[in-house]
């Protein structure tokens, strides 16, 4: 038998892999040669905004005493600083374990996330209470503007954060999302891997209420009609030089309002959680942050993640189903879904006694260890 051929075309693959493998080499030193020449003085070192930070504590909760709180900022690959409330436990030593924790979608770290923050903290964790880019005192031009990758990248960056600092283990760091952030901690948990605990409360996957609308009664031709609408905003807005706000909470409600949006009022427009850089408590989100939710599912992988997962969510809220089908798409014995019985979707806001503080600190401490 002649065995020529065969080897012939053994020899030519082996060529063109040798071939393709040099080209890469080449194009990656000649990218680092491109890099270094043009660079010199590396001009790709990312520096952060300056904020003007407000230091007086104007929390929607009280200040504890058992916690050291101050601001601090960090920042995100795209180049945006972000804004955070840092709480550390008193008369602690050594590294300890972290959690990131933001929302709820449309609010500051004034508000839910903060108190989350400030608790966990007595209990034993440092923690940070973030603004998502473009809202709060984080940067970001145009202001209000709502980013399902973007917002994920967020998270990313809270990590990058907590992992550089010398009082944090950086083996032992957790997030936490409350509301629309909560979809988002579990888009970052399925994409970082340096993530070892992740807790929602109160979760809405934004990509599928937006797509869809509640109980995914928007069809076809309905989702069509909000991309033209949204469309032509952003056509009008770009001929006003300004982007258009979607609205806060309703004020006054209608009469016909559903309760879901009554208990929204009672958190938003009251003193109760009322904060004047608050989107929801005052103008909103601009209009045309809805077109990337609309073809960006966030939770497309999380059936990957293999890190823990719990998610929490009030047996009466409106939002209950968000919970209950993310978990089911979840993998592994480290996953748990938690329904708090009577509590309502704004419950997980502020309720001490809805939030299982109890649970959340048994939940980190055994898979932040």
């Amino acid at each position: 038998m002649n065995f020529q051929p065969k080897l012939k075309e053994v020899e030519m693959k082996n060529m063109v892999k040798n071939i393709c493998a040099a080209m890469v080499i080449s194009l990656c030193a000649a990218g680092h040669l491109f890099a270094t020449e043009n660079n010199p003085n590396n001009d790709n070192k990312f520096m952060e905004e300056n904020l003007n930070l407000i230091q007086e504590w104007d929390k929607t909760f009280p200040q504890s005493d058992k916690v050291n709180h101050k601001k601090i900022t960090f920042h995100n690959r795209y180049g945006i600083t972000l804004a955070a409330d840092l709480y550390v436990p008193k008369n602690v030593t050594g590294k300890l374990p972290a959690i990131a924790i933001s929302g709820p979608f449309g609010a500051v770290k004034e508000q839910a996330s903060g108190l989350y923050a400030q608790t966990l903290a007595e209990r034993g964790f440092l923690t940070i209470a973030f603004e998502p880019s473009y809202t709060g005192e984080s940067s970001g031009q145009p202001r209000y503007v709502a980013s399902p990758d973007i917002n994920t990248e967020d998270f990313s960056a809270a990590v990058d954060y907590l992992s550089t600092r010398d009082d944090v283990d950086a083996e032992r760091i957790g997030i936490l999302g409350i509301c629309g952030w909560g979809g988002m901690a579990l888009n970052a948990a399925a994409i970082d891997t340096r993530i070892k605990a992740t807790v929602t409360a109160t979760m809405y996957d934004m990509s599928r209420v937006t797509a869809k609308g509640y109980f995914d009664k928007m069809d076809t031709d309905a989702r069509y009609e909000l991309r033209r609408q949204l469309n032509a905003q952003r056509t009008e807005d770009y001929k006003n030089g300004t982007y258009a706000l979607a609205g806060g909470v309703a004020d006054p409600l209608p009469e016909d309002a559903p309760q879901f949006v009554k208990d929204y009022h009672a958190y938003y427009k009251t003193p109760r959680g009322y904060h004047k850089r608050s989107l929801n408590s005052n103008g909103g989100w601009n209009k045309t942050s809805s077109l990337p939710f609309i073809n960006m599912p966030i939770l497309a992988y999380s059936n990957e993640i293999r890190s823990a997962v719990l998610l929490i969510h009030g047996e009466k809220a409106h939002s209950r189903y968000f919970s209950e089908d993310a978990f089911k798409t979840l993998q592994g014995p480290n996953k748990e879904l938690l329904i708090i019985p009577g509590a309502t979707h704004v419950d997980l806001y502020d309720n001490p006694k809805a939030i299982p503080f109890d649970k959340l600190e048994q939940f980190y401490k055994e898979y932040l260890k």
